[in-house]
């Protein structure tokens, strides 16, 4: 498929996300409810079998969605994105960009499968309220897995991968580490117990010249570096499963982060179309289980 189709099917999935639904989350159960429904079907479309793992929330039913080719082994790895907003935003970059990335990855692997067990997993609840506390979709699904005798071999969670910029900043001890003060390439953030996990990922990504990659590994699950822990990535870390953020930076580059100019005008979809061919290369290095 042609990098102008995949930005057009990135383009259509953050469109139906952050236009047509707009604000997802429990101040608007409806619009949450509607985004669950898109990805839903759009997961189903590709051809995988679908599961809502659904849980209470004051009083509220929602729901990670589960996508999974059938036979699937106890021990798979995951590719995660939160679909959920803060209030006040349309959520283009935070996080449409990665579901899009999500979806259209899945659309690749329906019609190629991957070469390891693999369960892509569209998180609720990431951001705060229900941040860090077990309300949130990754530590519900990290929970529910682990009482069910799962092991995950490792976990990929996109997080705000649609956009670029001239200007790249960093966390005050990385101003001097020699990273790129351009924002162009896409990072990938892991802890120590993740640099295998890394390793393969980073194999993969560097075959794609066309998207620059840069990495940070941190000690202690990233408390050395709170900045690091900020999505669904540190509630894997914190279960002790191998797992690394895939993203853009965030506010480090995004001056639109959790505010209402996060549409999707601003976002690079030629650079998330990279993104998708960077994941599936990154695919075929991961060892098996």
């Amino acid at each position: 498929m042609a990098m102008t189709d995949v930005e057009g099917n990135l383009r259509r999935h953050v469109a139906a996300l952050s236009v047509e639904i707009g604000e997802r989350n429990p101040l608007r159960p409806e619009k949450l409810a509607r985004a669950a429904d898109y990805v839903r079907a759009a997961f189903e479309d590709s051809g995988f079998r679908v599961t809502d793992q659904v849980y209470d929330y004051h009083g509220l039913d929602v729901a990670n969605i589960i996508a999974e080719p059938p036979g699937q082994p106890s021990a798979y790895y995951v590719i995660g994105a939160h679909y959920d907003t803060v209030p006040g935003t349309p959520g283009a970059d935070d996080n449409a960009s990665a579901v899009a990335v999500l979806l259209e990855l899945a659309a690749r692997l329906g019609r190629s499968p991957p070469p390891v067990p693999v369960r892509l997993v569209a998180f609720t609840l990431e951001e705060p309220p229900a941040h860090t506390t077990g309300y949130q979709g990754s530590r519900v699904f990290v929970r529910r897995a682990k009482r069910a005798g799962h092991r995950v071999l490792g976990a990929l969670v996109l997080e705000m991968v649609g956009y670029t910029s001239p200007r790249q900043d960093y966390p005050l001890p990385l101003h001097w580490a020699g990273y790129p003060r351009q924002g162009n390439f896409i990072g990938i953030v892991g802890n120590w117990r993740s640099r295998p996990l890394g390793r393969a990922v980073l194999k993969g990504f560097r075959a794609n010249p066309d998207l620059p990659v840069e990495s940070l590994f941190v000690p202690f699950n990233g408390w050395v570096l709170p900045d690091t822990r900020l999505s669904d990535h540190a509630s894997f870390w914190d279960e002790g499963w191998p797992a690394l953020m895939v993203t853009d930076t965030a506010y480090f580059r995004n001056p639109h982060y959790h505010g209402p100019g996060d549409r999707m005008e601003t976002l690079d979809f030629a650079f998330m179309a990279e993104l998708v061919k960077s994941l599936e290369l990154a695919l075929a290095e991961l060892p098996g289980p």
